[in-house]
């Protein structure tokens, strides 16, 4: 079971779930607490004590599990309902070889199950909380999903970006103005501000002194064109300092490139539509 789980808030219960290779599965351990908080695994074998709950983690897995042992699930079924049975979901994970449910001990422990199983467990547990459980983990995968499609629209924006940048050969007009000779003979031991010299023409303590009275730094005040760029630099230098290029070789080189790039951005439709 993953270490790292994702929450949720449900009629100020705390419900964790996890992401598997056939869906998602939700703790049961923590939607029985809304029942019983002290005591949520006496919940639990109580539900899978039953019948109709037996019949449907069968079904589940009968669909879905194709190791599943259908002889062990009879054997359970036909015992389920009198007074000496008893079922946890350790006994009937290893029995059955089930995988609806997933049960572990320890600090990131309790007891998962897939979706559909742990809603029918809800719908025991109470129809309104039920209810309420499916709403917020539909609002939940709904972010998720809005989440995904606007990384994938910035990647998407960027990629194209990028492939201008490489192949715009446009030199007129040059932003931000070259450093001057001065600046280009300045031994810059802080490769941050080597970075701010080559983009800005400026260093950071040079820009707080200018700025008295803004609260940050020079990047915190940065167009997104010049974050881009500033992004694109840090990963050039690097490359550059493996090549034992001079510091002043690789602010001329730098300051060339931010040049450039600014350039390509600014006339960028793609960053145009970006910023809108």
């Amino acid at each position: 079971m993953a270490k790292s789980t994702s929450k949720i808030i449900v009629q100020e219960t705390e419900i964790a779930f996890i992401n598997k290779e056939i869906g998602e599965y939700i703790s049961l351990t923590d939607i029985a607490k809304y029942r019983n908080p002290k005591e949520p695994f006496s919940i639990i074998n109580n539900w899978m004590r039953s019948r109709s709950s037996i019949e449907f983690l069968g079904l589940w897995e009968k669909l879905n599990n194709a190791d599943f042992k259908p002889l062990e699930f009879d054997r359970f079924r036909n015992e389920a309902g009198s007074n000496y049975f008893v079922l946890s979901p350790q006994r009937w994970i290893e029995s059955t070889n089930a995988i609806g449910i997933i049960s572990k001990s320890g600090r990131y422990g309790g007891t998962f199950a897939h979706i559909d199983i742990a809603f029918e467990f809800a719908s025991w547990i109470s129809s309104e909380f039920k209810l309420y459980l499916i709403t917020e983990f539909k609002r939940l995968k709904q972010d998720e999903n809005q989440r995904l499609k606007l990384d994938w629209n910035l990647q998407r924006t960027i990629s194209k970006i990028n492939y201008r940048i490489h192949t715009d050969a446009i030199k007129e007009n040059l932003i931000p103005e070259e450093i001057t000779k001065q600046q280009a003979n300045f031994v810059y031991a802080n490769e941050a501000d080597l970075l701010n010299v080559a983009l800005f023409g400026i260093t950071a303590k040079e820009w707080r002194e200018s700025n008295p009275n803004l609260k940050g730094n020079i990047r915190d005040f940065s167009t997104l064109e010049q974050l881009v760029v500033l992004s694109n630099l840090e990963g050039i230098n690097a490359l550059l300092i493996q090549q034992s290029l001079s510091v002043k070789g690789r602010l001329v080189q730098l300051n060339k490139i931010a040049i450039t790039q600014m350039k390509s951005l600014m006339e960028s439709k793609s960053m145009k539509k970006l910023k809108g």
